[in-house]
């Protein structure tokens, strides 16, 4: 690759990386995940899980996981993509999050894949090929952005369910949230600089 090219290779790299640990994410990898509830005082119940839920509860791409009473770490449960939580308070009143929150959360791997695509086409020689990367870097930017648009659905759906059980809680998002974030910012100077490059070069 040309030397005008490495810096936008470079960045492209970092991207695909950030974007291959979101799309893994929870319940694979506990700390990824998109966004996660604080349970101060315990809750009642949730869906697929003991009665003895407490702590936290996390939100990931293709499942949960939550933690209980008895244990210090976290109990996971792998659904596949759109999956639903219903959450029930001590009084008996409940809350569901739906699949139509979570399902559009594949869209992350759909970006992984594209941003994969551009990471190789950049290593060309040929200077069509590497403009072409660079446009592939531009829809990969624009496929996080819909991915990343689809996390803060959740987490504002998820935020204002919790705020309806009128319990104690805290709900934020998780590091998933902010790593796509990131890599879609990457992604548009990966674009901006490998087209730069060749420019330059030429």
């Amino acid at each position: 690759p040309s030397v005008f090219c490495i810096p936008g290779i470079i960045i492209l790299l970092f991207a695909l990386v950030l974007s291959i640990l979101v799309t893994i994410s929870l319940p694979t990898i506990h700390p990824f995940d998109i966004a996660r509830v604080d349970f101060n005082d315990g809750l009642g119940t949730i869906s697929n899980a003991p009665s003895n839920v407490a702590g936290e509860f996390r939100f990931g791409i293709w499942g949960y996981c939550y933690q209980t009473a008895t244990t210090s770490g976290f109990d996971c449960i792998h659904t596949g993509h759109g999956y639903s939580v219903v959450f029930s308070n001590q009084a008996g009143g409940t809350e569901t999050i739906g699949a139509s929150w979570t399902r559009g959360l594949a869209v992350h791997a759909v970006a992984c894949v594209v941003v994969g695509i551009a990471f190789l086409m950049s290593f060309s020689e040929h200077v069509t090929v590497t403009l072409i990367a660079s446009l592939v870097s531009f829809l990969a930017a624009l496929l996080t952005l819909i991915a990343f648009a689809c996390d803060i659905a959740l987490f504002a759906w998820v935020k204002h369910q919790m705020s309806n059980l009128n319990i104690s809680e805290s709900t934020y998002p998780g590091p998933a949230f902010w790593m796509t974030l990131v890599t879609f910012i990457l992604l548009l100077l990966a674009g901006c600089t490998v087209c730069f490059g060749h420019r330059r070069e030429r």
